[in-house]
């Protein structure tokens, strides 16, 4: 599947192993063999899943490797990914705090917080970053595998110059620069480096432990290999460098860690209700919903359940993270490739964990 083509699913998805036990003692059988079957059938390298309902564990496993050389097992809740776009989820909870802290305002212009970003035709504001509807473009070329050691506020030297490709407000286009900026925009409000105040905000207080900002030539312990199919078996991910998207595409983590995020937004006190309702209510362009909040998708899945989470695909990692809050259902899926074409599979197991919440209750 192409760059192009995952954006394309993405905006329409609306219409050895390591088992630490079952909480609710359902048979989950079909999800273990559909799992298994793409390591065995070779589409992936290796996988991690949580599930857990009303935060109870009710799946947590890993299958393949997070190493082929090593043949070194996934582990649910070691193993650390490539989390691609749901690190969007994460930079929204740092922006929703700022929001309900008064740093940020997000009817504010763009402007106001990064006065030398070249003005161009129309002005946007904050939300309509956050939202995909302020018209920035997304990659050209190879900016996808970009290999540059950038920081954030350099970084703007890749798209600065290009026009916005429409009036914002009256169309959605999702991008990972939308957040690029936004990141830009929380360190000038805050005067603090973006990944440090998500790190003291958002990853300390809510014990993600294994949540990391990728920094090219850190260590960081669990981290799987990244690899890319090729037309037999899987080779090495090519270099990139993801530091200067951190906000949109550049976080690394664990399946235990994104779960702890999602189940603080069903316990619902971790923002404030009437913060957390703004960054979770899909936006509407000419009266149509986007599907999309504020870093966040938020639709229905083909059987009409409702659901927020996110989609994510990078270099050597793809991603899953959903949250039923009628189900009180938490579900993320890693894996260590990139897309490796398996969206189908994964909804089939999304499903089954939401359908079997539906027939039972805790």
């Amino acid at each position: 599947m192409s760059f192009k083509r995952f954006l394309s699913y993405f905006t329409k998805r609306i219409s050895s192993s390591k088992d630490n036990g079952v909480a609710n003692n359902i048979n989950y059988s079909k999800v273990d063999e559909l799992l298994q079957s793409l390591v065995n059938n070779s589409k992936i390298p290796g996988i991690a899943i949580k599930a857990t309902q009303h935060n109870k564990t009710i799946f947590n496993k890993g299958y393949g490797f997070s190493n082929l050389d090593n043949k070194t097992p996934i582990n649910p809740d070691d193993s650390v990914f490539r989390i691609a776009s749901v690190s969007k989820p994460i930079a929204a909870t740092a922006l929703a705090i700022m929001v309900q802290d008064g740093l940020i305002d997000l009817e504010e212009s763009f402007y106001t917080y990064v006065p030398y970003y070249p003005k161009k035709k129309y002005d946007f504001t904050i939300r309509q970053l956050a939202s995909h509807t302020a018209g920035i473009r997304g990659y050209k070329g190879k900016e996808y595998g970009l290999n540059m050691p950038y920081t954030i506020k350099e970084s703007i030297a890749i798209f600065k110059g290009d026009d916005l490709l429409f009036k914002p407000g009256i169309n959605y286009h999702y991008n990972s620069y939308d957040w690029v900026l936004l990141s830009l925009v929380m360190q000038e409000a805050s005067g603090v480096p973006f990944e440090e105040y998500v790190q003291k905000k958002v990853l300390e207080p809510l014990q993600m432990q294994n949540t990391y900002a990728e920094v090219k030539g850190s260590f960081v312990k669990g981290i799987t290999q990244f690899y890319s199919q090729k037309r037999l078996g899987f080779r090495k991910a090519l270099e990139v460098n993801n530091y200067y998207k951190l906000a949109g595409g550049g976080f690394l983590s664990t399946t235990t860690d994104i779960v702890k995020l999602g189940n603080a937004y069903l316990k619902g006190n971790f923002l404030q209700e009437t913060t957390q309702q703004q960054f979770l209510t899909a936006q509407e362009v000419n009266g149509e919903s986007t599907y999309y909040g504020l870093g966040w998708q938020v639709s229905t899945d083909k059987k009409g359940n409702a659901y927020y989470g996110h989609i994510g695909n990078g270099v050597g990692g793809y991603s899953n993270f959903f949250v039923y809050p009628k189900q009180g259902l938490v579900i993320s899926i890693l894996t260590n490739c990139t897309n490796p074409n398996i969206q189908d599979v994964l909804d089939e197991i999304v499903l089954e964990f939401v359908e079997k919440a539906n027939e039972s209750t805790l």
